[in-house]
């Protein structure tokens, strides 16, 4: 039996048919798309940036000239801050961040990979469901956290991650400051904006050092393999058994691994052609300090920069006789209040001088923004829950001790001297 195809009048009146129902089907569809877009991206809240104008203060009105304040001052800064911590410092990240916390300024959050999942979703959703937060579009996280040891590069690796971060996130921050969930802040966000404002905003500070002696060659002749550099789990830092010589194609110069750094600089490190940023972060891969070593070299080594160095990082800390940084109570409040620093660490979570400071310099709870010029609620327990325009400050007495902390370092003798010496 043949079977036989089907009628010629068929074929004729399908094909044409399928084509139709086609050519409907792509035009609907390319039709849906040019009318589908996603929605734009949210803006920060208008009461908080009305408008780009200079720096406004609320105070030492002059009745003689009302207009002088507004001509006068610069514009206020703005401050990328990477805020990190480990397990268990959920709460503390929070409160500092409160503590730092101003619309104008960036924040990006870090919690490093010893905390769990769950706590840096808790975080998250923390952050989220603060309304200030929210209207100003300023706090980040790093979603994909990083192993960070007290020794070894990794700690480094973590900081340049958070600052190429924030120079993609805003283009308008003018310095970078790097804490951790064991430092606090000695003045509010419009003191530290107030003063900054007539900095010129190439200048970087930092604690440096060139000289090396016995207990500094412990620090940076010893290889130190980090786990956090390739290692998916947690492990142990292992020193190798050989030391290696100081390097003769740079000077090494050692600080602190907290600073207050400029835009340019961060850019420089991170984004520029000149190839010492990368050359010495390989030869710090395999260091014990790398941290506190890394900025201050390149600092004073580059022609650029060795001359926007402050030998000063504005953060006061206590010594042992180890060299060590103890960790700072009540007894030290005011030697905290009299060193004129605009942070100070470590701090223990929950000291009792943590609510000290709260109250008697930042005059906020710790759950609670600083309050600041932004702020206009009439109640004095609720005054951010108004906003007000982010460009007016309202600086307070922790403005003068910075001002007069920076008069002693800019009129010592040792000013120009003491930067990038070669010991």
């Amino acid at each position: 039996m043949h079977h036989r195809p089907p009628p010629p009048s068929t074929t004729k009146i399908s094909t044409p048919f399928i084509i139709l129902a086609t050519t409907i089907f792509s035009l609907l569809l390319i039709l849906s798309f040019s009318f589908t877009s996603s929605p734009p991206p949210p803006h920060p809240h208008p009461s908080l940036f009305p408008n780009h104008q200079p720096h406004r203060l609320l105070f030492h009105h002059n009745p003689t000239n009302p207009n002088d304040q507004n001509t006068l001052l610069p514009t206020p800064p703005s401050i990328a801050y990477l805020i990190s911590g480990s397990t268990k410092d959920t709460a503390r990240i929070i409160r500092l961040l409160f503590a730092v916390y101003h619309p104008r300024n960036q924040y990006l959050l870090h919690l490093d990979r010893k905390a769990s999942q769950y706590e840096r979703d808790n975080l998250a959703i923390y952050v989220q469901s603060v309304p200030l937060f929210k209207a100003a579009q300023n706090v980040d996280f790093i979603g994909k956290a990083d192993f960070v040891y007290p020794i070894g590069a990794s700690a480094l690796s973590a900081t340049l991650h958070g600052a190429s971060i924030l120079l993609k996130v805003s283009a308008h921050w003018d310095w970078f400051i790097n804490l951790n969930a064991a430092d606090y802040p000695l003045v509010t966000q419009d003191d530290l904006l107030h003063i900054l404002s007539y900095m010129p905003k190439d200048l970087n500070f930092v604690n440096h050092t060139s000289y090396i002696g016995r207990r500094e060659s412990r620090k940076l002749k010893p290889i130190v393999v980090d786990p956090g550099l390739y290692l998916a789990e947690e492990d142990e830092v292992f020193y190798a058994t050989q030391k290696r010589e100081l390097p003769d194609a740079y000077k090494l110069f050692s600080g602190s691994s907290s600073a207050i750094l400029s835009r340019k600089f961060i850019e420089f490190c991170i984004l520029g052609t000149d190839n010492l940023p990368r050359t010495l972060l390989m030869y710090l891969a395999n260091s014990p300090s790398s941290a506190s070593v890394y900025f201050p070299t390149i600092l004073c080594n580059s022609r650029k920069f060795n001359r926007t160095t402050i030998n000063h990082n504005m953060q006061y800390a206590s010594f042992n006789s180890r060299q060590e940084a103890r960790p700072l109570n009540s007894d030290d409040f005011n030697d905290l209040v009299m060193s004129g620093a605009a942070f100070a660490s470590p701090f223990e979570a929950n000291d009792l001088i943590l609510d000290q400071i709260d109250h008697e310099l930042l005059h906020h709870k710790h759950n609670k923004p600083v309050p600041g010029g932004w702020c206009l609620g009439d109640n004095e327990t609720e005054k951010c829950t108004h906003w007000g325009d982010a460009e007016v400050l309202r600086p307070g007495p922790g403005s003068k001790r910075l001002e007069k902390s920076f008069v002693q370092i800019f009129t010592n003798d040792t000013f120009r001297s003491s930067r990038c010496v070669y010991e």
